[in-house]
């Protein structure tokens, strides 16, 4: 299994049947979008391939393709990943940190380290400390620091609020869950460090890129390959944190 590794496309994906749909019944107890997402879930080449390379998600190539684009993640950097479940994102930055080696020293520093945070338990993963807790809790960017022994230098999150269907809603859930993370991201990163969250296109986030555009030296929209073509998923990269004021800490 190798972080660099690409994700499906080339031509042998065809060789190896890609071309062949897997269609699914619905069963009596399972509505029609459920039934239409395992039958994308069943077809999806990112989702087999994710299974061969051993990442815990399709969403492992997301990450993969924006830092193999920016060279966000280097050995010895401590990242925090919001909303981590099922932890694929946490599985990349383990292996790009040197985190799960448990050793080396990057610039005299102590090896990379990875904290991943959810409501939910998730399964244990090789350099990687997950941690139940809400992000959102007054105490949870101190918590945070201390496991992490220090500020970080990346906050990730790929978290998305549950689909009600409704496109502007959606976007709006999702768009305010993405400014939350980087209140969260302010108070945790140190000078120099990176947020990178999904979001959706719609045109009202406005007031987060402005506040990003603020806070960081550069911002910019991402569409990684291993995001549906069909989907309004894209992801807020801002790189280059200015530092939060001591009246913000």
């Amino acid at each position: 299994m190798t972080a660099g590794r690409q994700g499906p496309g080339g031509k042998g994906d065809k060789e190896r049947g890609g071309s062949l749909k897997t269609r699914v019944k619905t069963a009596r107890k399972r509505t029609l979008s459920s039934t239409l997402w395992l039958e994308r879930q069943l077809n999806d080449p990112y989702v087999a391939q994710a299974k061969r390379d051993g990442w815990r998600s399709r969403a492992a190539y997301k990450l993969i393709e924006i830092d193999e684009r920016y060279h966000l993640l280097k050995p010895g950097m401590r990242v925090v990943d919001l909303g981590a479940a099922p932890g694929g994102w946490s599985q990349v930055a383990a292996k790009k940190v040197k985190s799960e080696e448990g050793k080396g020293r990057d610039k005299g520093r102590d090896k990379g380290r990875v904290v991943g945070i959810d409501l939910l338990d998730v399964d244990p993963i090789p350099g990687v400390e997950f941690t139940v807790m809400d992000f959102l809790d007054d105490d949870a960017p101190a918590r945070l620091k201390d496991m992490l022994g220090g500020p970080a230098d990346a906050v990730m999150s790929d978290m998305a609020a549950n689909a009600t269907g409704h496109r502007q809603t959606d976007h709006l859930r999702i768009v305010a869950l993405a400014e939350m993370a980087a209140d969260f991201a302010c108070e945790v990163l140190a000078p120099g460090g990176f947020f990178v969250a999904k979001v959706l296109q719609g045109g009202t986030e406005n007031q987060l890129l402005a506040r990003l555009k603020r806070d960081f030296s550069v911002v910019r929209h991402v569409k990684p390959a291993a995001s549906r073509k069909d989907s309004a998923e894209l992801y807020v990269l801002a790189t280059g944190f200015r530092g939060s004021a001591p009246d913000d800490r």
